[in-house]
């Protein structure tokens, strides 16, 4: 966390903003599919908060100083809750995040990195052995972060959603 920013999780009252926030991101990707081609993908996105009530499921939010939400993700500590196809959901003592979305407006201040190393240290302190996560050709940005996290591709994780190839990746703790 940076003094700029705090990391913590949504509040019910902020679910729909977030998932507003999630949608705007997603459907703003150049390549990725449309809520018309992956209509359930998008009321996913849409009510985000829904996923919390998931045993071992958290919706992490940036926040600003005056309490502006600036980013969202979800960490599972449990990774039969994911949701993803392929074999990541059968992963046992390994954490996993999902729908990382950064308010375009503020990109390039390391909010998507934040919310990335909190949940790094959530799987540290389960004492997992590491972390994984899924990310497409669209997302290109997140991809070069991800490696940059040291994050490794695990094509073992890799998956078809419908037309969309999915690509997982790991990190050893």
């Amino acid at each position: 966390m940076t003094k700029e920013y705090t990391i913590r999780n949504a509040k019910l009252s902020e679910f729909k903003e977030i998932g507003k926030l999630m949608v705007a991101v997603y459907s703003q990707l150049e390549g990725f599919p449309t809520a018309s081609e992956q209509p359930n993908y998008y009321k996913m996105l849409a009510n985000i908060g829904e996923l919390t009530q998931k045993p071992d499921t958290e919706l992490l939010i940036a926040v600003s100083a005056d309490d502006h939400i600036m980013g969202g993700i979800v960490y599972f500590s449990d990774m039969q809750y994911y949701g993803s196809e392929g074999i990541a959901t059968q992963e046992k003592n390994t954490s996993g995040f999902r729908l990382l979305a950064v308010n375009p407006s503020t990109r390039g201040k390391g909010i998507g990195k934040l919310l990335i190393q909190e949940c790094i240290a959530k799987a540290k302190a389960k004492k997992h052995c590491q972390i994984v996560i899924h990310t497409t050709m669209a997302m290109q940005i997140a991809w070069k972060m991800y490696e940059n996290l040291g994050f490794k591709r695990s094509e073992d994780l890799d998956f078809m959603q419908g037309s969309l190839s999915v690509f997982g990746f790991r990190l050893l703790l």
